[in-house]
């Protein structure tokens, strides 16, 4: 009787790559139109990277579009700055193709990108997503969103877009707000401005005396600032890092849900940081 060669190869099996990475029902045209995945369905490590930042940030979303859709059978959410539109592309095919109440605003003022995410949600399908190519500023007062919206999303909206998705957020009355601020050169600017006279009213100015700290302290003031403004209005606030440090210092996840109680002493904290950083000129912004 003949003996098996131990040496003999094991019979090849396949494994497909992609196993462990794509989520059930995900659309792979749709991560191909993304180029997350190149043209043969294959995913480098580069896109791979990407895919599991996108992945990071939709675990924070998909509880806020759960809880709104345990209150109601309808959502809206609007995606400011949406860019390529990954972020509510990948929403929208994850969790919200099959419920027939949810709409997805996407808000960008580059033409070129409004036209290419209307052709793909066009070919896809994906009949409740709209791109509209206005300001986050125009957004507020634009007759093509709802009164209402009950997400609002930011995401590396630069400068002072961020403080206007924040008002636009207010005056629609969001639920969420999500938010990934960028580039905040504003509040730097004015301490920048203001630097000589601050150091006559207060030795705290010594935390922006040298130009990388007035940049980097400018930042870190503006996000406490936003974070004040909102508890003033009534929302609570998770503030964390999005994804590790090695991926990008434009970092900070601030996510806010209306409670409907505003942090009491909230405003009065606010008015008295502008006060004592010489930001006065900044209570427009803050406080309005």
């Amino acid at each position: 009787m003949k003996r098996p060669n131990p040496k003999a190869a094991a019979p090849k099996t396949y494994a497909d790559p992609l196993t462990g990475v794509l989520r059930p029902g995900q659309s792979v045209e749709l991560l191909k139109e993304l180029h997350i995945l190149t043209r043969d369905g294959k995913l480098n490590q580069d896109s791979r990277r990407k895919l599991k930042q996108v992945y990071h940030l939709c675990n924070f979303i998909e509880p806020l579009l759960n809880e709104v859709l345990d209150r109601q059978a309808t959502l809206t959410l609007a995606d400011h700055g949406a860019g390529k539109s990954y972020l509510g592309f990948i929403l929208y095919d994850l969790f919200l193709k099959d419920r027939p109440g949810v709409h997805i605003y996407g808000i960008e003022t580059r033409d070129e990108l409004v036209a290419k995410s209307r052709a793909l949600a066009a070919r896809l399908g994906f009949e409740r997503m709209s791109f509209l190519n206005t300001t986050v500023a125009e957004a507020t007062r634009s007759e093509r969103l709802p009164e209402r919206i009950d997400i609002v999303t930011a995401l590396h909206a630069c400068n002072t877009a961020t403080d206007d998705a924040i008002q636009f957020a207010l005056a629609k009355r969001a639920r969420h707000i999500v938010l990934v601020p960028c580039c905040q050169a504003e509040v730097a600017a004015v301490l920048r401005r203001h630097k000589n006279e601050s150091f006559g009213k207060t030795p705290l100015s010594e935390l922006w005396r040298h130009p990388i700290h007035t940049r980097e302290f400018g930042s870190h003031l503006t996000n406490v600032l936003r974070c004040l403004q909102l508890e003033a209005h009534g929302y609570q606030l998770t503030v964390t890092e999005l994804v590790g440090w090695e991926h990008s210092m434009k970092n900070e996840l601030i996510i806010a849900s209306h409670s409907g109680a505003p942090r009491g002493n909230a405003r009065e904290r606010l008015r008295q940081i502008l006060q004592q950083l010489n930001l006065m000129e900044l209570e427009g912004r803050f406080l309005s």
